[in-house]
């Protein structure tokens, strides 16, 4: 007996792309709620620079896995993903339909693949060796390992998030298999849902255009002392990945006035356009995903994507 799998549905694409309004408008239409796969948008407090959803704009659609840790914390894909999944599993449950939106693709993927390693038994004691190593030879160092047996998951991974360099190491020396050869056989591995993944895309110049608007938008909105005010408080080390987000670390270098408030603009608008370059990027590579491309013209998007979940 074949056993049909959960529907989902996933809204994807680069940054200002427009991904949070379909989303919303999708949720209306088919009695959905809305699970975040944004990176950043987990922490709390980091709102105006990582574009989260005001109440207005969610517009009474419950939003899920947004402000659930604190900025000090660290947080991975392999955290993310069942949290991710019992949040889609509790949507499923009450009739609705789970709706992902975001631009962060290695947290989509997380969930929506088998990911085999996050399920592997954690060996507390050869977790806490390599805590105690990082204690005595520096985070530095244990990048460094992590990059001699596993290139492609310590380039992924900033120095600083400690608990991911930690736990890639511990896939590898406990299991035989990096990380990155898990990631590979996890997609090609049954997925739990029935998913349905729709992108945005924009002419390039066009997305450009939306880029630049949004940082003077977020700039006019307060992003400034939104960032100071963390940083003096101790919610966000400079040290800590979310430290690391576009609109966040740029600003680092302005307070400590090794730069100025313009060269901070310039600089994240470029930034955002490099990152929003390779969310395209990864997301090419699913050839299961539905690309529309029409401008801006919601109403047109709108009416496809919802030919696409009927």
């Amino acid at each position: 007996m074949i056993t049909k799998k959960p529907r989902v549905a996933a809204v994807v694409g680069p940054t200002a792309s427009g991904k949070t309004a379909l989303a919303i408008a999708l949720a209306k239409e088919f009695n959905g709620e809305v699970i975040s796969c944004d990176s950043m948008q987990i922490y709390r407090g980091m709102d105006i620079g990582t574009a989260k959803p005001t109440v207005a704009e969610m517009d009474g659609i419950p939003h899920h896995m947004i402000d659930i840790i604190e900025p000090s914390e660290p947080f991975s894909a392999a955290d993310y993903s069942p949290l991710a999944k019992a949040a889609a599993d509790d949507i499923i449950s009450r009739g609705k339909l789970p709706i992902f939106c975001g631009g962060t693709g290695l947290y989509l993927d997380a969930v929506l693949s088998a990911n085999s390693y996050a399920d592997t038994e954690t060996d507390l004691s050869l977790r806490e060796q390599l805590l105690s190593e990082v204690e005595r030879d520096g985070a530095d160092a244990m990048w460094e390992r992590l990059r001699a047996v596993d290139p492609e998951a310590a380039e992924a991974t900033h120095k600083n998030n400690i608990k991911r360099v930690v736990r890639a190491l511990e896939i590898y020396l406990s299991s035989g298999v990096t990380k990155t050869e898990w990631d590979k056989r996890s997609r090609l591995a049954p997925t739990p849902f029935d998913a349905t993944v729709i992108a945005l895309e924009r002419e390039r110049e066009e997305l450009y255009r939306r880029i630049d608007l949004r940082v003077d938008i977020m700039m006019e909105a307060g992003l400034e002392n939104e960032v100071r005010e963390l940083i003096t408080s101790g919610r966000l080390p400079r040290t800590s990945t979310a430290a690391q987000a576009i609109g966040y670390k740029e600003f680092i270098e302005y307070f400590d006035g090794r730069i100025t408030l313009d060269e901070v603009v310039e600089t994240i608008k470029q930034s955002s356009r490099r990152y929003a370059k390779r969310q395209l990027t990864w997301f090419k590579r699913n050839k299961e995903v539905n690309w529309i491309n029409s401008g801006d013209n919601f109403e047109v998007i709108v009416n496809i994507a919802k030919k696409l979940l009927t």
